[in-house]
């Protein structure tokens, strides 16, 4: 009877601790199922709603012009891209009281065409010249009698114009690319065609006149073609001096100052005018007229000192206002005169 209740009693004490440890267990796991039924419910859903993406608004500047005067009235700003000629009208009306809606009407400026940048420009009208003029030079077939070419030799006059006007277009086509600071803007494709007619059309007529084989020298001879040469040359290096400091940092810009002269003689031309590059730049045309002595050369010298003397007059008016202090007893291009 004594074992039998020792068998029975161990029994019930492996079933106690059998059922203590299945009530563990399920303990255990049921307070792990509520962590993390927790940790779900916490998290979120599995996969993020997708964030809203903010659309920027793109906003323009509208230049507001007269039709006739083509001068800037006002810049609307903040113009959204739906806006329409009605809003334009409102937001402008609001910075221009005066003007009033109903009486406004605006409208798209015209199609400029097809635009180039100013460096292409300046070297299409002057790598032309440089070219044409030695094609006449050379004297290839088709432009003059060879028979009368091969009879007739070149005066020394006519080397010399040759030698001359490479150095002129060279010097350009070398300062537009490492001296001249050109703008970044464009020009119309008409512009690029206008100028490059005329460069290239006188060229061609006055290499035509001069290496001609009948071209006749100048009336007064080798002094008249010797002295002209000279100063054509101290021209052509003023021109570039000046040029030089032109596109020095502290002369362009908003801030600029104006040119003063310093140990360079070719820069105290800044006492007497204001653009001495245009007065060196007329110098070597009219030096060169009086060399070659050629009608064709006075033409094109004449249109070219009516054009820079206007282009100096403005650029004078601009100097005055800015720096008047500096402009006492300045011509603009012809000192005294002009």
């Amino acid at each position: 009877m004594f074992k039998r209740h020792k068998s029975l009693t161990s029994e019930r004490k492996r079933e106690i601790f059998s059922r203590g440890v299945t009530r563990s267990m399920l303990r255990n796991d049921l307070r792990n199922f509520h962590c993390l039924s927790q940790l779900v419910l916490s998290a979120g859903p599995l996969k993020s709603a997708p964030v809203a993406k903010h659309s920027k608004t793109v906003h323009f500047e509208i230049e507001i012009l007269d039709a006739q005067t083509r001068k800037q009235i006002c810049i609307v700003d903040k113009v959204v891209q739906s806006s329409t000629i009605h809003d334009v009208k409102q937001k402008f009306h609001k910075q221009c009281p005066k003007w009033y809606p109903s009486r406004v009407g605006l409208q798209l400026e015209q199609d400029l065409g097809q635009q180039v940048s100013w460096t292409t420009v300046f070297l299409a009208e002057y790598t032309g010249p440089l070219l044409i003029y030695l094609l006449f030079y050379l004297r290839i077939p088709y432009i003059y009698d060879m028979k009368e070419s091969s009879r007739r030799l070149c005066h020394p006059v006519v080397h010399l114009a040759c030698f001359c006007h490479c150095i002129h277009y060279i010097r350009y086509l070398l300062e537009t690319l490492f001296v001249h600071k050109v703008s970044a803007g464009h020009t119309p494709l008409k512009n690029l065609i206008k100028g490059c007619a005329f460069y290239w059309g006188f060229t061609s007529w006055i290499a035509y006149y001069i290496n001609h084989p009948q071209y006749t020298p100048p009336s007064f001879g080798n002094r008249q073609v010797t002295v002209s040469a000279i100063n054509f040359l101290i021209c052509e290096a003023g021109n570039h001096f000046i040029n030089v400091i032109l596109a020095h940092p502290n002369h362009t810009g908003i801030n600029a100052c104006f040119p003063s002269p310093n140990y360079n003689p070719f820069t105290w031309m800044f006492f007497l005018v204001s653009c001495p590059n245009y007065t060196y730049e007329i110098g070597s045309w009219i030096s060169f007229t009086i060399m070659t002595q050629t009608l064709p050369v006075g033409i094109f010298t004449l249109l070219m000192s009516i054009q820079m003397s206007l282009w100096a007059q403005k650029k004078h008016k601009i100097y005055l206002k800015k720096f008047n202090s500096y402009m006492h007893r300045k011509s603009a291009m012809i000192p005294f005169i002009l």
